[in-house]
């Protein structure tokens, strides 16, 4: 197999990179061999990640249809020398310049290399028994040098293509729920500000782009289960109230709740309300809350990663660490934060602490908020989601200082 350095004929260039990519076909391991379809086949799968188009790899598949063998060995000769008409024929009648212009293509993504002659001319040159001994053309060794990083990156492409299928699966059908939700409980006449939440509904729906991608969609199915979530809240507590006088108040929590642009269950409430609310809470125990995806907080409140071991955060052990740091630097009591770890449970605790260290330039006493939320909890009438949301979806909002 020949694997001296040549530089291009004419006026094409050679780069540090070209040179570096022929040399390498020389490390290929010693009685390597791959099929030549099945590497064909992962560099298509893989054509996006390589920069490759429809067109470059017709001309590949002409390339390697002139290879006579259907393995590519490392002791094999693996240059192939079409002529630019022939390849034309086998890659279903392209026009000259397109040809060429992908053929550099395939050079510039790594899957071919260019052994030109000092003529420019492709040929092979053979002994008298008719065995090849050079050959100018299209070398095809980095094909078979690549074989398992290209097997790599197909497998990585398609798992992609999978996730992102049940990616848009999953937000299509949380998206039909909360369209159908928001429709049962307007119908019904459920107490609630519902023009808002469908309102939140349909700015959601806006946001979707035309193409998304991966990291679009799980945002907004974060977003939207958020909403899903205190949808079934609001109907849930709707349930077990219906029979005290204490809708309007009722309601006027949930507005706050479902408007993603208010930061207002990070208000503390006054000393007479979180009196009254500490005594009726000896007598009511409250339920589990739901503890939201760490990569959703750490996106809602960024500030508290500098705080984590590293200054990073990469779990919710990382996350609870800090919180226990930025508690203490905003004065929160260990007693305020202990009572905030029984009631809501630690994860929810120290997403509680972030999002408040995210609000800090808008809050006097942070003790006096997590105490008041603390009692929130405690009856079922605080819930993270909507604080999350507010956080993702106007990150650094004006809002005005509480005391």
């Amino acid at each position: 197999m020949q694997s001296d350095v040549t530089t291009p004929f004419g006026r094409r260039p050679i780069t540090l990179a070209l040179v570096k990519r022929q040399i390498a076909t020389k490390e290929i391991k010693p009685g390597k061999s791959a099929d030549k379809w099945k590497i064909f086949r992962d560099a298509s799968e893989a054509r996006e990640l390589l920069g490759l188009q429809d067109r470059s790899l017709a001309i590949l598949d002409a390339l390697l249809s002139f290879y006579p063998e259907n393995e590519l060995r490392q002791d094999a000769q693996l240059v192939v020398f079409p002529s630019n008409a022939q390849l034309t024929l086998r890659a279903h009648g392209i026009a000259g310049a397109t040809l060429r212009r992908h053929l550099a293509f395939l050079v510039d993504a790594g899957l071919i290399v260019r052994k030109d002659s000092a003529n420019g001319k492709r040929y092979a040159r053979k002994d008298k028994a008719g065995t090849i001994e050079s050959a100018f053309g299209f070398d095809l060794s980095p094909l078979l040098m690549r074989a398992e990083e290209l097997a790599g990156i197909a497998q990585k492409v398609a798992a992609n293509r999978l996730a992102l299928k049940r990616a848009k699966e999953s937000l299509t059908i949380c998206r039909r729920d909360v369209r159908k939700l928001i429709t049962a409980a307007i119908e019904e006449g459920a107490d609630g500000d519902w023009e808002k939440i469908e309102s939140v509904f349909v700015e959601l729906i806006r946001r979707l782009p035309r193409s998304p991608s991966l990291s679009d969609l799980a945002d907004l199915l974060d977003e939207m289960k958020i909403l899903q979530e205190e949808i079934l809240n609001m109907l849930d507590f709707h349930g077990k109230t219906e029979n005290y006088s204490t809708n309007d108040a009722h309601n006027e929590h949930h507005i706050q709740n479902s408007n993603t642009e208010s930061f207002n269950e990070l208000e503390p409430s006054s000393e007479k309300e979180q009196g009254a609310r500490a005594s009726q809470s000896r007598d009511q125990k409250s339920e589990p809350m739901k503890a939201f995806p760490l990569g959703m907080v750490l996106r809602a409140c960024p500030d508290i990663t500098a705080y984590g071991p590293g200054g990073a955060i990469g779990s919710w052990r990382d996350l609870m660490a800090a919180a226990v740091t930025v508690r203490s630097m905003l004065g929160v009591s260990p007693s305020a934060y202990q009572e905030a770890c029984e009631t809501m449970g630690p994860e929810n605790a120290a997403a509680t602490i972030a999002c408040i260290l995210e609000r800090a330039g808008h809050i006097n006493s942070a003790g006096g908020y997590l105490r008041d939320l603390t009692a929130r909890a405690r009856q079922g009438e605080f819930s993270l989601g909507p604080v999350l949301m507010a956080l993702l979806r106007a990150h650094g909002g004006a809002a005005g200082k509480t005391g």
